[in-house]
């Protein structure tokens, strides 16, 4: 009878914080998603999604150095290096990225020596197929921002790039499309060579 009695008495300790909500209903915290979907705001510690950091001009200060993909511990970090580089001694082609299998641990933006990376809170990623978790984060391919903003020409500056896009590249879907997928996505994000 005793075992009985503690575990009411559980139970009413438990469903308390429930009443308190039941009666004070502008106290709650409970986000009501996906119905709140325009007005919620995470918090800004939210790992989710792995980005690059983007001059105004549009142009990332990635020196191709590897360092976080030796950092990363399973492997979700590949960097490629542009074949032949026009200006630089290294310039970043692809920087592959696989969400699924990445355990943001966040040491990939630690290691950093130039803040290249960030993790954003954008956490809706489901999706039908594995092969759309596998990303090409640059949106060009080339040499760092402060390298090709030495060249004062925008026409000239836009010749020393290539532009390549989410799933460009070595990537799982390498080329393919996938049915329902925008062909957006697989173009690369400027004709004209200047990124978005």
């Amino acid at each position: 009878m005793h075992v009985f009695f503690r575990g009411l008495l559980s139970l009413f300790k438990g469903m308390k914080i429930t009443w308190y909500y039941l009666v004070h209903p502008s106290t709650v915290v409970t986000q009501q998603y996906p119905e709140n979907r325009a007005t919620l705001k995470l918090a800004d510690r939210v790992r989710a999604q792995l980005a690059f950091n983007y001059d105004e001009n549009g142009f990332h200060k990635c020196t191709s150095c590897h360092i976080c993909e030796e950092a990363c511990p399973n492997a979700s970090i590949h960097v490629i290096d542009r074949p032949k580089p026009a200006i630089a001694k290294n310039e970043l082609d692809h920087f592959i990225w696989r969400l699924d299998s990445c355990t943001f641990c966040n040491l990939c933006v630690l290691v950093c020596p130039f803040q290249v990376l960030k993790m954003n809170p954008t956490f809706e990623s489901s999706v039908f197929d594995q092969r759309l978790l596998v990303y090409n984060l640059t949106t060009y391919a080339g040499a760092t921002g402060p390298v090709l903003m030495k060249q004062p020409d925008a026409e000239a500056r836009n010749k020393l790039i290539e532009p390549r896009s989410v799933y460009d590249g070595p990537t799982a879907l390498e080329g393919y499309h996938l049915a329902g997928i925008p062909p957006g996505l697989y173009e690369p994000t400027s004709t004209t060579g200047v990124p978005k």
